[in-house]
């Protein structure tokens, strides 16, 4: 019996002291750095896309800052009035009234509030904004200017619909939400930021990220450069497993090359009590609680990519940079501006690309040349009538406001290239794009794009349940670069 007890606790040690290098080896391979401490001095703002994004999100970072005196503020950017199938099993009941879907994000507000209140938050440090949920990325991409505002796809509105939000009737359009923003900024004048993720699958979560990109650049020298932490929870089998299991870490998905990652450890205390404000959430648990509660683990995660720097390339060759979808750094190649590109394989795809990527784009990289952008997208499939390439490109200037600014959406099928400046279709463009099975070049003049200092970029397949492919942003370069150099 001694020898049996014997062998029991000594394979639990070895499994501790394995589990302890698997941990190190973990953080290590994916880079992982922790998260700088909270100080009294310091003013953290939360931004969630939707009610329930702050506690899965960041409840233990919340906590954290709290408990060291520093100043918070949680702000929603919708009211997440859009979730009919949590609203049915949560309510029991088919609805298709407008009242119905405001009541439920009335629902959800009151939600946030209780979950505050676990942690300590208390509702004069929350704010709402009331934006439409499932809408935002619309807004973003196509509704700025004089035209009709958005029409959110429930409730059926065109403007804020909740008396408690900051702007009350503030129109859906883009220079609403971006107001919006940068009041807050200017009033709580914060010095770190958490807020979702531009990789995360769900478009409101990319446009609160990208509407914020912009509200800070515009208020740099007023505010100056607060440290942002973008949280990830919507992604395809991420965590696993599902279910409170406040053990575990969140450890990176695998998938997300480059991106560079920060880590909050949690105590006992903090999960626990992270898992008793997302427990206030009845009317999402009702839907997905095992997803939910997979969040309240002994970590939190924030990760980001960096900015990808185009140095303008002058010659007749082009040098590519790719994003890092998982392939070599001797696959980038050289693109003739004079001839075919022969840096590909016999179907037109870079050779030795060993991983497919969800959203079925095996390649993306991109080149500034004198004053064109120039895209390269190969696809894992040739493009036919159910699959298409769509991708977007929004310019950012310091010297012209970013409302004005073009804001491309360029759709590649088999009827051709189509591209659309907000919702106007360009006839008379300087897009050109050069096909090779499933490889495709795409040529922009900077001056369709505004000029830019900056553009928000994405390149997505057409035909799959899933927007995968993550917001990057490009930074252009004045400094000049000869493509027959490689780059460095």
């Amino acid at each position: 019996m001694k020898k049996k007890k014997i062998r029991v606790i000594a394979c639990a040690v070895i499994a501790g002291i394995f589990f302890w290098f698997s941990f190190v080896f973990s953080a290590w391979s994916q880079d992982i750095s922790t998260m700088p401490p909270f100080t009294k001095k310091d003013r953290v703002l939360i931004l969630a896309p939707h009610p329930d994004d702050e506690s899965i999100g960041a409840a233990g970072s919340i906590q954290r800052a709290l408990r060291v005196g520093a100043k918070v503020k949680v702000v929603c950017y919708t009211n997440g009035d859009a979730n009919e199938l949590s609203f049915i099993l949560y309510e029991k009941r088919l609805t298709f009234f407008k009242k119905t879907f405001l009541y439920m994000g009335e629902v959800r507000r009151k939600e946030t509030l209780a979950a505050m209140k676990v942690l300590g938050v208390d509702p004069t440090q929350m704010t709402f904004l009331g934006y439409p949920d499932h809408g935002t990325m619309a807004i973003l991409t196509r509704y700025w200017g004089t035209v009709k505002p958005y029409r959110s796809i429930f409730a059926r509105v065109t403007q804020v619909s909740y008396p408690d939000a900051l702007t009350y009737h503030a129109p859906y359009v883009g220079e609403s939400i971006l107001s919006d923003l940068e009041k807050v900024l200017l009033d709580f004048r914060p010095t770190k930021i958490i807020v979702s993720n531009p990789v995360d699958t769900n478009r409101d979560h990319r446009s609160l990220y990208i509407f914020l990109r912009v509200a800070l650049w515009d208020l740099e020298k007023k505010i100056g450069r607060p440290q942002v932490y973008p949280y990830l929870i919507h992604v395809v089998d991420w965590p696993k497993p599902r279910g409170y299991e406040p053990q575990l870490r969140l450890d990176p998905p695998s998938k997300y090359v480059g991106m560079r990652w920060t880590q909050q450890t949690l105590t006992q205390e903090e999960v626990e009590k992270k898992r008793d404000a997302i427990s206030q959430y009845k009317s999402q648990l009702t839907y997905a609680p095992g997803y939910l509660y997979s969040f309240a683990r002994s970590d939190e995660l924030f990760g980001d990519y960096p900015a990808l720097v185009l140095k303008r390339q002058v010659g007749p060759d082009l040098k590519w940079q790719d994003i890092g979808i998982n392939i070599s750094k001797d696959e980038e190649g050289l693109f003739s501006l004079e001839k075919d590109d022969d840096s590909d394989g016999e179907d037109g795809a870079p050779q030795r690309t060993t991983v497919s990527d969800p959203d079925k784009i095996s390649y993306l990289a991109f080149a500034r040349h004198d004053e064109n952008l120039w895209v390269k997208v190969v696809l894992n499939k040739k493009i036919d009538k159910t699959l298409g390439l769509s991708m977007y490109l929004l310019g950012y200037s310091k010297k012209t406001d970013f409302s004005v600014l073009p804001k491309l959406h360029i759709s590649l099928g088999t009827f051709g290239v189509k591209v659309l400046d907000k919702q106007k279709r360009l006839r008379d463009n300087g897009v050109q794009v050069i096909t090779k099975n499933r490889t495709f070049v795409v040529k922009v003049p900077l001056k369709d794009l505004g000029d830019p200092d900056r553009i928000f970029s994405s390149a997505r397949v057409v035909g799959f349940p899933y927007e995968t492919t993550a917001w990057r942003i490009l930074e252009l370069d004045p400094s000049f670069e000869t493509a027959s150099q490689p780059y460095r």
